[in-house]
């Protein structure tokens, strides 16, 4: 079994206000940055994962964004797995 590190990206879709992303772009704009359009927060979750090869590990993280990780209804997710090198002992 080999160990898969999975980078997941998760963010409101397009259409969905984003309350959080104004209130940052705003704080910028007070803070001097004029140049700033728009900004949209999301989440990053990396976990390591054990799984027989990379495509058991790549449905399983697909599962678990659609089961608990992301709201399908305002939410897109992506995400990217690599194989982890064993550790030296």
């Amino acid at each position: 079994m080999a160990t898969y590190l999975a980078s997941i990206d998760v963010m409101l879709k397009p259409l969905v206000n984003d309350p959080q992303g104004l209130a940052v772009r705003d704080g910028l704009g007070h803070l001097g940055f004029d140049s700033v359009q728009s900004v949209r927060v999301g989440k990053r979750i990396e976990m390591t994962v054990d799984a027989a090869d990379r495509a058991t590990a790549d449905a399983a993280v697909t599962e678990m964004c659609q089961k608990l990780l992301a709201n399908p209804v305002i939410e897109d997710f992506t995400f990217k797995i690599a194989k982890v090198a064993p550790a030296d002992d």
